[in-house]
């Protein structure tokens, strides 16, 4: 019985960090994001960020692959209707707001490390051969090749949440649901187009 009170509060802790870490990273990147206010946060210790994760970076790591992962689940791909697919990929956004900073601090401080999270790799050859094959079928057009439509996807999906401030002024007045419609339609004329 107190192996199992241990291991959830193990869990409990881990969970704890992982969550304030998010909002750390995500507000100040790896670099300018400190352990003691993560720590602090938790409502833990410094030492046990050590302990569960070796380093800051290690817990920049799990944060980002956990994010990877919850939203690889909550959003898979439908290559019958890909339009759907960055609809819902930009409401996961929506919701998720730190999504978007998360990966863009991933972008800035890990360009070129060389160190590539395997749970975003599979994710995308998984998409990349599921488009492929789409392809093939003819459900797909093949105008672009899988990755390259893909990438575009993508990319059309986190329009509105990777604009700069500037842009953002021009278009406040755009609803929720015209912002999605614009995705969705982007895409879609992407494959008809």
């Amino acid at each position: 019985m107190k192996r199992d009170v241990i291991g959830r509060d193990a869990d409990a802790t881990r969970r704890r960090l992982l969550d304030a870490a998010t909002r750390e990273f995500a507000a100040y990147g790896i670099a300018g994001s400190r352990v003691d206010r993560i720590a602090a946060d938790a409502r833990s210790n410094k030492a046990q960020i050590y302990h569960y994760f070796g380093s800051k970076d290690g817990l920049f790591d799990a944060v980002f692959d956990a994010m990877c992962g919850e939203t690889v689940d909550a959003v898979p791909i439908d290559t019958d209707d890909l339009p759907g697919y960055a609809g819902r990929l930009h409401d996961s956004y929506v919701e998720r707001p730190w999504v978007q900073r998360l990966a863009t601090w991933y972008r800035l401080e890990r360009a070129g490390s060389g160190e590539l999270l395997s749970v975003v790799l599979d994710s995308n050859a998984a998409k990349v051969r599921a488009i492929a094959e789409a392809q093939r079928a003819g459900r797909v057009p093949d105008r672009f090749p899988a990755a390259e439509l893909l990438g575009l996807v993508l990319h059309l999906s986190g329009f509105w949440s990777s604009n700069v401030p500037e842009y953002e002024a021009v278009v406040s007045d755009a609803s929720a649901a015209h912002r999605r419609e614009v995705v969705v339609a982007a895409v879609r004329a992407l494959l008809n187009g």
